[in-house]
């Protein structure tokens, strides 16, 4: 199924073809692996040491990029969390800001890890999602500059309405919802994309397994919960209320733009699968 890590939608088809066989069969995790390891045979060009040049430096797929991106991220995490650990072992507030560059760390390098891993051939430097569209780039801006001003200005204010519970139940949605969108892209593997799909590419499979059989989209909820669990781990009042509004109406549009197409793709069995699943985001 197509899915989502993008909060702005585009009708650009960006996959590549895959060898799958043109006769409609049962998708299997076994055939998905047996075909990522056909198209990644088809990506050299000729001669015996040649790389195609979306490999080299400023490329779609560079190397050099996914490199400096993947040791970014690490560092930012690493070092995010160690002083999270600090922060809060000397009675710091400061510590949510530090938290939340660490999950931010966290999140993106998984999201190109997992379409590295199970859908190869569409892994470019793109899916690491950090260029996800100025609005999913502001509203984690605000986040950290919300976090930031009442960590260090209203320190007592946030001891008193900011809990260790609701701290506890911001980290334990961030968790869950990272555990269900990573596993979904996993489980999807080539048949999920960032971006919804107009237009059904030879092979396309309806997964309906796994997480599937009971999340109809499970990453666009692993995403919801994550972003308002990542609110409500900070003590943001302004962004708590943004996100859950931003989000709930962004993936309400998303859903319905993207299951007409699954309709149109995939007819009775779609509607079929629909009536039997929920989306587990409220009233979507």
């Amino acid at each position: 199924m197509a899915s989502n890590g993008s909060l702005k939608s585009s009708r650009v088809d960006i996959s590549l073809p895959i060898n799958r066989p043109t006769e409609k069969g049962n998708w299997t995790p076994e055939l998905d692996a047996k075909l990522r390891a056909q198209e990644a045979s088809n990506i050299q060009i000729k001669g015996p040491n040649a790389l195609a040049p979306e490999f080299f430096p400023h490329g779609k797929r560079s190397l050099s990029g996914i490199a400096v991106r993947a040791f970014c991220m690490g560092w930012t995490a690493s070092i995010g969390f160690v002083l999270t650990a600090l922060l809060v072992y000397h009675g710091s507030r400061l510590w949510r800001p530090c938290m939340f560059l660490g999950t931010l760390s966290v999140f993106h390098f998984l999201e190109f890890y997992t379409t590295a891993a199970y859908n190869t051939p569409i892994a470019y430097v793109a899916s690491f999602l950090l260029t996800n569209g100025s609005q999913y780039r502001q509203a984690h801006t605000l986040a950290l500059i919300e976090t930031c001003i009442t960590s260090y200005f209203f320190p007592g204010w946030l001891a008193r309405v900011h809990s260790p519970l609701i701290i506890s139940l911001g980290i334990v949605m961030i968790a869950v919802g990272q555990g269900v969108r990573s596993t979904a892209m996993a489980q999807a593997g080539t048949n999920f994309n960032h971006t919804v799909q107009s237009r059904k590419n030879d092979g396309h499979e309806l997964v309906t397994n796994g997480l599937y059989a009971y999340f109809r989209h499970p990453s666009y909820f692993g995403f919801f919960w994550w972003g308002i669990g990542t609110q409500l781990m900070l003590g943001n009042t302004v962004c708590f209320l943004g996100y859950a509004g931003i989000l709930w109406y962004f993936f309400m549009k998303r859903i319905s733009h993207e299951e007409k197409h699954l309709i149109d793709f995939f007819g009775d069995d779609y509607k079929a699968y629909r009536a039997r699943t929920r989306i587990w985001i409220p009233f979507i």
